[in-house]
């Protein structure tokens, strides 16, 4: 082999090599190999470092059950693709687009007519005795008659050269997000290969999806509303879910997000009750209703099937497509292929036997040690069984277990599949092979079925690894194929935007959504002020004791008490149990009031609004997360706690300034600060009454001065304070600039100030708000007499004073949270009121 990158390839002769032939390197991989060939072993490791920091800049991650290091794990794609030329492509496609018509006209029989059955071409008891056969579904027709609108198939490449369907995937299939932020992550590390080798584009087919999903949904002549249906962000796919939405412009859901009225899905949003028309779908059949389906369903949607066969929305896949999801089925699908559309199967399945029937059975048990041995249904109990890594007692027993439930077993023929080269990564100039398998896809158009020209191709982790799955340490590669000619490039955006067109925001924000990030905003501040308590706390108690700094330091665990980070008792214990209490509340989840508790809190809704924050946000509050995770493992004294909350203030900060700097101002961005600004005047008007009631017991004019002292640098406003008076620390400046001084962002004028405006921009959209009783509160605690604070006046007028003022703030705290609780019925929650036009609204 002349190539010198070639010089120590581990090509094998007993599995088709996707690189060398018989002939060596295959045409199609020509002029790439010789790209990479003639590129030194530092700009290849360039390109894989380029490759590795698009992955984490742009989040892509997969979430890896059970996993101690954390569900989050960053996607695997590997340096160089799989390539395909165009002809053989051409075969690859039309086969597809002949098995996902099959399929969807087997779904419309099975659910229809049942002609396969009557006529004795597949056993019922594949049907009736899948759990995917849904009965309330059975004589409904979707929409537009479309079953599948969306199909994947997982392919294997003999060693005669072959392909093979190994699976089908009718249900919700999952990897077409991935093979697209593949293509922009590998097309990027080869930008001039890429284009020179016309390599054809995907964007076109997730066009055509979307256009046929509008077409087909039942609007009534309305614009269609389409979402995208997730389970969360605990599913392994949700990545995904959260890039589709994005890519293809809809709204992503939870069931939680979805209501049904009168037969009609609506969208909770923060404007009133949207229907949606379509709903695309990555949540399982079962899943998909708790009324008519599983009934310990939390992630469906009340009413859907109903709705469904009312014919008012559109789900894709249809519902009860997951009836297809057999290892069994493909060996009968030839015979149905010729019954249904009257041509001969043009990509077999590998060979399959279901050892219901019983020459099957017989020709199994005999030959097991050649075949693998699957479930005949998804999610049953037993796995995938390789009869050659059995040893003879094992056989015997595997064999007692078909024998005595023969239904629930398929047995495949065992594929070696082909392998396909990849970068070694850490070695210069090197490359290694791995067993592949080809994820593929086909999507209803306006013209009918188009199948996606790429697809997910995903290789082993290991050397020998048999099963390719990223739960298991797999990879993956973009998949090029090439083209006979020049490339045409789409886009799902508009070509031109009309004046009509023109819109200041999206009213499809949903209810969900923006709880999410108003509590988003309430558990930064919340997160900030913890923090900031807990550091001056610590920094205090460092000091000791002193007897000149005894009351200032009580002062400081009496505001750490009043916020749930010590025991009330520890105000006069010794030193070293005030820190055990702190360290506690720092590290410890369990401390309900702690920082991490409120940050595990923070990262959720994080998590569940991460389609609204920005890369820079969402990385801040991961690396915040593992921070605590080291400290929690490494923090053994009081200036490593220390060190890891400065650090946990900075990202508060840093969080606070990508809201201001990098938000969209519109709706969710609204309802984040006012989120942030109710949780900092709670926060402060708390800690001023409680401040107050423990001032009058203090005495001494030094104590009481390092008192304010505490309270200021609590505030963050001893700066303001000393630049402002130029004097020590006192009770009356102090307590009246953090209450009345409207330019100052950690003052309680400030927060209601703040929210007053957008109160009245909230009003003048959607009717009184109940600003009214937070301003008299405020007015309360203006008007408050403050020369009765005076260091002159008598010792028992300024208490009284004091604890007057600290009952006013009280109230002020009460007036805020019940603004919040108002905000939460207005926009958050939906009763069923109809208004006498029909339309669904909001109660207020």
């Amino acid at each position: 082999m002349p190539s010198s990158i070639l010089a120590h390839y581990p090509f094998r002769a007993d599995s088709y090599d996707e690189l060398i032939g018989e002939d060596g390197v295959r045409p199609h991989w020509q002029e790439f190999l010789d790209h990479i060939d003639e590129s030194s072993g530092d700009t290849l490791k360039a390109r894989a470092a380029q490759l590795a920091r698009g992955i984490q800049q742009n989040g892509v991650t997969y979430n890896v059950y059970a996993d101690p290091r954390g569900t989050d794990r960053p996607w695997s794609v590997d340096l160089l693709p799989m390539i395909l030329p165009a002809d053989e492509w051409r075969s690859i496609s039309t086969a597809i687009g002949q098995r996902v018509r099959l399929l969807d006209t087997l779904l419309g029989d099975l659910y229809g007519d049942q002609t396969t059955l009557a006529e004795g071409l597949l056993p019922p008891e594949l049907v009736f005795g899948h759990k995917g056969f849904l009965w309330p579904c059975k004589g409904v027709k979707p929409p537009g008659g479309s079953y599948l609108h969306l199909y994947a198939a997982d392919l294997a490449r003999s060693p005669d050269g072959r392909w093979w369907v190994i699976a089908d995937r009718t249900q919700s299939p999952s990897g077409a997000g991935y093979a697209l932020e593949n293509r922009l992550l590998v097309s990027r590390a080869f930008p001039d290969l890429f284009r020179d080798m016309q390599v054809q584009s995907l964007s076109g087919f997730f066009r055509g999806l979307q256009r046929s999903i509008a077409a087909q949904a039942p609007t009534d002549g309305e614009p269609p509303l389409s979402v995208l249906l997730s389970p969360g962000p605990f599913n392994e796919t949700y990545f995904e879910h959260v890039y589709l939405a994005r890519y293809m412009g809809y709204p992503l859901v939870e069931g939680q997000d979805l209501t049904v009225r009168n037969d009609t899905v609506y969208l909770k949003t923060v404007s009133g009750l949207k229907r949606v028309h379509a709903i695309l779908r990555r949540l399982d059949d079962d899943f998909c209703d708790p009324v008519e389906l599983r009934a310990d369903s939390a992630l469906g949607v009340p009413g859907l099937l109903s709705a469904v066969r009312a014919g008012r929305v559109l789900v894709a896949n249809a519902l009860g497509s997951g009836l297809l999801e057999s290892a069994a089925l493909p060996g009968f699908l030839p015979g149905i292929c010729r019954h249904l559309l009257g041509e001969e199967l043009a990509m077999p399945s590998v060979a399959t036997w279901w050892c219901g029937e019983g020459p099957a059975r017989a020709e199994v048990i005999e030959n097991m040690k050649d075949l693998v041995i699957k479930p005949t249904f998804p999610g049953g109990s037993s796995e995938v069984i390789f009869g050659d890594q059995l040893a003879d007692d094992q056989l015997e027993a595997l064999a007692r277990r078909i024998e005595s439930d023969p239904s629930a077993y398929v047995a495949q023929e065992l594929v070696k599949l082909s392998r396909a080269p990849a970068w070694s990564g850490g070695q210069r100039r090197k490359l290694m092979t791995r067993v592949m398998g080809l994820r593929v896809y086909a999507a209803i158009t306006p013209e009918g079925y188009k199948v996606l020209p790429g697809g997910l191709a995903r290789v082993a982790g290991a050397e020998n690894t048999r099963i390719l799955t990223m739960q298991k340490g797999g990879s993956s590669k973009d998949t090029w194929v090439l083209s006979d000619g020049p490339v045409a490039t789409f886009s799902l955006l508009q070509n031109t935007v009309r004046v009509g067109d023109l819109i200041e925001e999206t009213g499809t924000l949903s209810s969900r959504l923006a709880e999410n990030l108003f509590w988003f905003g309430r558990y930064g501040e919340r997160c900030d002020a913890v923090a900031r308590l807990a550091r001056l706390a610590l920094s205090r108690l460092s000091e000791g004791r002193r007897t000149e700094r005894s009351g200032a330091l009580a002062m400081m665990l009496h505001l750490a008490a009043g916020a749930g980070l010590v025991e009330p008792e520890v105000v006069n214990a010794p030193v070293a149990k005030a820190e055990l209490d702190l360290f506690r509340a720092v590290l410890d989840r369990r401390a309900e009031c702690g920082l991490a508790a409120n940050l595990q809190r923070l990262t959720w809704c994080a998590t569940q609004a991460r389609e609204h924050l920005s890369l820079d946000h969402w990385h801040a509050l991961k690396r915040l997360s593992a921070e605590l995770d080291t400290a929690r493992e490494g923090v053994t004294d009081v200036s490593g706690l220390l060190e890891f909350l400065d650090e946990a203030l900075t990202t508060f900060v840093s969080l606070s300034g990508f809201a201001m700097d990098n938000m969209t101002r519109d709706m969710g961005w609204r309802l984040h600060i006012v989120g942030r600004r109710i949780e900092r005047l709670d926060n402060l008007a708390g800690t001023l009454a409680r401040f107050l009631r423990r001032y009058v017991d203090i005495t001494g004019p030094l104590q009481r001065e390092l008192s304010v002292e505490v309270l200021l640098e609590l505030c963050d406003s001893i700066i303001t304070y000393r630049t402002r008076y130029r004097a020590q620390p006192e009770l009356l400046p102090a307590v009246h600039m953090l209450t009345t001084d409207d330019g100052n962002p950690h003052a309680l004028a400030f927060q209601v100030r703040m929210l007053s405006n957008y109160m009245t921009r909230f009003e003048a959209d959607r009717g009184e708000m109940g600003i009214a009783e937070l301003e008299k509160a405020f007015a309360d605690v203006q008007a408050f007499a403050w020369g009765k604070l005076e260091a002159a006046r008598p010792a028992a007028e300024r208490s009284e004073a004091s604890l007057q003022l600290a009952r006013l703030l009280d109230q002020l705290a009460s007036a805020g949270r019940g603004l919040a609780d108002r905000l939460a019925m207005r926009f958050f929650s939906h009763v069923d009121r109809t208004g006498q036009t029909g339309q669904a609204t909001f109660a207020a």
